[in-house]
């Protein structure tokens, strides 16, 4: 839905389009929020999200997109910009369109995770034809 992998680089779709000009404004539209590392795939999106300091950081208890969120936190981040993204996406033609209902969230505790991380998320295109969420790849 997102885009293809061509030859280990993303081609983005016209929603994963709208997917990247929405992650590009995250840190545009909140203060205290920075982007590192992150790439579209196909079907999912991997990111490194830096939130600065300050009232409202984020606790273990505020990941959650399905419970009442603290505002700044890392829930209602990612809850905030799944909502326009579909709103967006879905307005575009695409009426079907989804997000899976949660996020898998990992808080970087050092330089060595970081690094580790980031390369991660930067071979991702080039492991798409190994990876389990790709959809060539369900039995």
């Amino acid at each position: 839905m997102l885009g293809e992998i061509v030859e280990g680089s993303v081609v983005l779709s016209q929603a994963g389009l709208i997917v990247e000009e929405e992650w590009r404004r995250t840190a545009t539209v909140r203060q205290r929020v920075g982007l590192d590392e992150w790439v579209i795939m196909p079907n999912h999106l991997h990111g490194i999200l830096v939130i600065n300091g300050g009232p409202g950081m984020t606790s273990h208890r505020d990941v959650s997109t399905k419970s009442r969120l603290t505002a700044h936190s890392l829930g209602a981040i990612i809850g905030q910009f799944k909502s326009v993204c579909t709103k967006r996406i879905r307005g575009s033609g695409f009426h079907q369109f989804a997000w899976q209902s949660s996020f898998y969230e990992h808080i970087i505790r050092d330089e060595p995770s970081l690094g580790i991380i980031r390369q991660y998320i930067f071979e991702n295109p080039a492991k798409w034809k190994l990876d389990k969420h790709n959809p060539k790849n369900f039995d």
